[in-house]
């Protein structure tokens, strides 16, 4: 049995302030699937690139194998799909044909140009060149970005029939559940690893927090009673030093006789001597109290400026049906979105799910069929699957979109953007943070009808967790696209399935 371990593990970049990883210890079976799950901007992709040996670190990582990390780097993706695996690494053609049968693609995509596959195609198919190589562990970033429902279900069970470990991840909570057997949450600077899938992560997460909390509020009465103690000595050992200063002038007590003046200068130096050494003492106990307090991951609630009318139905659809030319993108629709409903539109990548919102905007350059009722003056918010036209500081991003900027800002800090990244131009920002940017931007936005279309890509389960305890508190009214199936599970009210 290899094992991989990670012994007092230091990491932080020059550009942001604390460190990333600051003694951390890990040991885990390479047999083992894990999940990696943590806030964005924690470090899971570091870690990821640290393994691989491409970031100087403090500290030990023993192993006695090879990484592999997906997605891999594509030389040139213009030419045909076998050329663009081959330069990534050698195969056996019939062994690579095997992978993409169980990932239910057909060999004959070897012979598309690259460009022209899906999303979720080329996904699938640098996946089974991963597997192939078993003597590598693979480590796997965000696989589910460009999946489907159906995709994801594949890819999950994919990953479920293979025998070596992996680390995986991915923010889509059901498909982690499905596929590994621990999880690993980096947690303020340190690696938790707990047994079982996310389910379990969530239930031991939950309890965890909840006992840290109640000790947490007994260290804190505890602190406060020692500070307190302390205060009152040292204000009991300030009255007793105007004492001895007293007794130098030569002291009268209450039946007018002088004292002996050093003997009540002595005994106030012994008194403040050890109410010294008591308020000292009170001091350093609070102080080792204070140091046990856990610094809990806490989840913000997020804002939103929803908006809604005396208006009981926004929308109606009558047998909408759109296509291209003569090809028809699905059969006929109809449905109605009334107040504080949340209409989920699903079905498999191609189906015409994102050209339907396009057509609701006046963007779709398609033919259509059918009736749609939609008024005019309906305030939407609106977060674009693409989003990359995005620009500009964050100041001047909100003054061109008319956004409230300190709720904008709010619910960016909220979302777990860092201070150090608000003064960044938006087009220099990560993916994740460029994600923040648009669903922030929505919030902020005065609206009756929210339509998001796959609204969690990229953004970890912290940020949905936050979106489901927001828009299960406002209850606005939304259409939506997204293939996360627990979210939609916890947060539409009707689900309309493209065929």
């Amino acid at each position: 049995m290899s094992t991989i371990e990670i012994k007092n593990l230091s990491f932080g970049y020059d550009n942001q302030e604390g460190l990333l990883f600051d003694q951390a210890t890990l040991n885990f079976d390479q047999h083992w699937k894990l999940g990696l799950i943590g806030r964005n901007g924690r470090g899971k992709t570091t870690l990821l690139t640290i393994l691989q040996g491409k970031l100087p670190y403090e500290g030990q990582i023993s192993h006695q194998l090879d990484f592999v990390y997906f997605p891999q780097a594509i030389q040139n993706k213009h030419q045909l799909t076998y050329y663009v695996l081959n330069d990534i690494c050698s195969f056996e053609q019939w062994e690579l044909e095997r992978e993409l049968n169980l990932l239910h693609l057909s060999p004959d995509i070897l012979w598309r140009d690259f460009t022209t596959l899906s999303g979720g195609e080329q996904t699938k198919v640098l996946l089974a060149l991963l597997f192939i190589d078993q003597q590598h562990f693979p480590l796997i970033d965000e696989p589910t970005n460009h999946l489907d429902m159906l995709g994801r279900q594949q890819v999950a069970e994919y990953l479920n029939k293979k025998k070596q470990g992996f680390i995986v991840v991915s923010h889509d909570r059901n498909f982690v559940n499905e596929v590994v057997d621990h999880v690993l949450s980096i947690e303020k600077s340190q690696l938790v690893l707990y047994q079982g899938n996310f389910s379990v992560y969530e239930e031991q997460k939950r309890l965890r927090d909840e006992f840290e909390q109640a000790q947490n509020m007994k260290l804190k009465k505890e602190v406060s009673r020692l500070k307190k103690t302390a205060a009152e000595k040292a204000e009991w050992s300030r009255s007793r030093e105007g004492d001895k200063t007293k007794s130098r002038t030569g002291f009268i007590d209450t039946e007018n006789r002088r004292v002996n003046k050093g003997a009540v200068g002595a005994d106030a130096a012994r008194t403040m001597k050890r109410s010294k050494a008591i308020v000292t003492r009170m001091e350093t106990q609070a102080s080792e109290k204070e140091k046990l307090l856990k610094d809990i991951e806490y989840i913000d609630p997020l804002q939103m400026n929803f908006q809604p009318t005396h208006r009981q139905r926004l929308l109606t659809v009558e047998k909408l049906s759109l296509g291209y030319e003569e090809k028809v993108l699905f059969e006929p629709v109809s449905f109605e979105v009334n107040k504080h409903e949340r209409i989920a539109i699903t079905g498999p990548n191609g189906s015409g799910k994102s050209s339907i919102i396009r057509y609701l905007l006046n963007e779709f350059d398609g033919q259509v069929k059918g009736n749609v009722q939609l008024s005019t003056h309906t305030q939407i918010s609106y977060v674009r699957q693409n989003y990359e036209d995005n620009s500009g500081t964050l100041q001047d991003f909100a003054k061109k979109n008319k956004l409230d900027y300190s709720i904008f800002l709010n619910n960016l800090k909220k979302l777990g953007m860092e201070r150090e990244v608000f003064h960044n131009p938006i087009q220099q920002m990560s993916m994740g943070q460029r994600k923040k940017v648009e669903v922030a931007k929505s919030l902020s936005v005065s609206a009756e009808l929210y339509i998001w279309d796959e609204p969690l890509n990229y953004l970890d389960v912290f940020n949905q967790e936050q979106l489901e305890q927001l828009i299960l508190a406002v209850k606005p009214t939304m259409i939506l696209i997204e293939h996360d199936i627990a979210f939609l599970k916890k947060i539409m009210t009707k689900q309309i399935h493209l065929k």
